[in-house]
């Protein structure tokens, strides 16, 4: 994320702040809580000028809840910030170099792309960060824990070298329990979330479950991504009834779209899985840039992707018993279930038309060849209260970087960044007393 052309030679070390309810711009330290965007001119000048396109510059601001949430009771006026960021491992971005036909070979060298990811995370200071798709973990856990940080990973299975990381202030939280899930035990595949359990260091009643996961990218095994959901809501809704019903915020990258049948499923609870075909209960393969691109505009956009989710709606809905098991978790039945009540902090804090959908999540978080579009997300239950979100970028500014990684940002996913506060509820009412 570059700074203001008229800036940057002055800028290198400091952050560009813009925020939705001013025309404001300060000055300040990467130590400070929020931040717009960003310039580093020894990365810019390790790039040769003649391999480089003209690159857009990309803004990034909160945006805050309306005023709607000043009249829900609040537990307390504590507040915190929880990062979800799929950081493209650096043997992935070695494996699939078809992905990134139009990215200059210097943007996907890991030692560079570490430093943005660390100087992203580290400007926008927040209180828990997951990641996924990891597999440099000591490179990122040095340099974050000299930000005061403490850290946590989760090698996937198999021969996979990625995992899931968490990170979280040590002078902010403290780790009172923790569960890591391996998916292939459940016969779903090598996949791993982290489930942790933190309380607040300066109020010891304030606690929370925080869950990681990197959800099957494989677009046709709809049955698995909902197993690795389910499971993951179940052993999170465990680990709060344990702490005494706590909040749980669920971080990370679920490869399904917001208008899929597995996004249904996580925000309704449950889904009739025979109704669907498990085959595109993702919505992955309707995010193709070259279908929804056609026409420039985030209008012209929109409408593509209506287009595309109801051109795709399929009537093969055959299901083997197997399959139904690995969805369900019984053949007995074809109601997918799962018992926690969530919501989208995203789709919870109004957007820009520029970066939202018509359910108020990003159009986009993740762009490469093969695919634009949302797959990211923090869920949240109703007990936490989404303050503001790190709105994303408009879908005309990422097409003109013609792919991620790019200049500014080190991954081909961005960072979804919320503030919660926690709400009075009858639950956490008796807990307290």
């Amino acid at each position: 994320m570059a700074c203001s052309t008229n800036l940057t030679s002055w800028l290198s070390h400091g952050f560009l702040i813009t925020t939705s309810n001013k025309s404001l711009s300060k000055l300040f330290r990467p130590t400070a809580t929020s931040f717009c965007c960003f310039n580093n001119s020894s990365l810019s000048s390790s790039i040769s000028k003649k391999a480089v396109p003209a690159e857009p510059e990309i803004r990034r601001t909160w945006v805050e809840a309306d005023d709607a949430h000043l009249l829900l009771p609040l537990l307390s006026q504590a507040r915190f910030t929880v990062v979800s960021y799929n950081i493209l491992g650096d043997k992935n971005a070695s494996k699939h170099k078809d992905l990134y036909p139009n990215v200059p070979s210097s943007y996907m060298k890991w030692d560079r792309r570490n430093r943005l990811i660390y100087d992203e995370l580290t400007g926008c200071d927040p209180d828990i960060i997951c990641l996924q798709e990891v597999d440099k973990y000591s490179d990122l856990s040095s340099g974050l824990e000299k930000a005061g940080y403490l850290g946590s990973y989760k090698r996937r299975t198999g021969n996979m070298v990625d995992g899931c990381a968490m990170f979280w202030k040590s002078d902010k939280f403290r780790l009172i329990d923790k569960e890591n899930i391996e998916f292939k035990q459940f016969g779903l595949r090598d996949n791993v979330a982290q489930l942790s359990v933190f309380e607040m260091c300066r109020d010891e009643s304030l606690r929370i479950v925080v869950g990681n996961i990197h959800v099957l990218f494989r677009p046709s095994r709809g049955e698995i991504k909902i197993g690795q959901i389910r499971l993951l809501s179940s052993r999170a809704h465990a680990l709060s009834k344990k702490w005494g019903n706590i909040p749980v915020v669920l971080a990370g990258d679920y490869n399904s779209t917001p208008q899929s049948e597995i996004y249904e499923f996580i925000s309704s609870s449950e889904l009739n899985v025979m109704l669907h075909d498990r085959r595109d209960l993702s919505g992955q393969k309707r995010c193709h840039p070259n279908d929804l691109l056609s026409v420039k505009g985030e209008k012209r956009f929109r409408l593509n992707l209506i287009d595309r989710f109801k051109y795709y709606r399929s009537s093969n809905t055959c299901w083997t018993s197997e399959e139904l098991k690995v969805a369900t978790g019984t053949t007995d039945t074809h109601i997918a279930v799962h018992p926690l009540k969530l919501s989208s902090s995203y789709s919870t804090v109004q957007g820009s038309m520029r970066t939202r959908d018509s359910s108020g999540e990003p159009l986009a978080t993740s762009y490469h060849s093969k695919f634009l579009g949302t797959v990211d997300y923090l869920w949240h239950t109703s007990d936490l209260k989404p303050t503001r979100v790190m709105d994303t970028v408009p879908i005309e500014i990422l097409q003109k970087t013609q792919g991620l990684p790019s200049k500014e940002l080190g991954s081909d996913h961005l960072a979804l960044i919320s503030e919660f506060a926690f709400l009075r509820t009858p639950e956490n009412i008796s807990r307290n007393l």
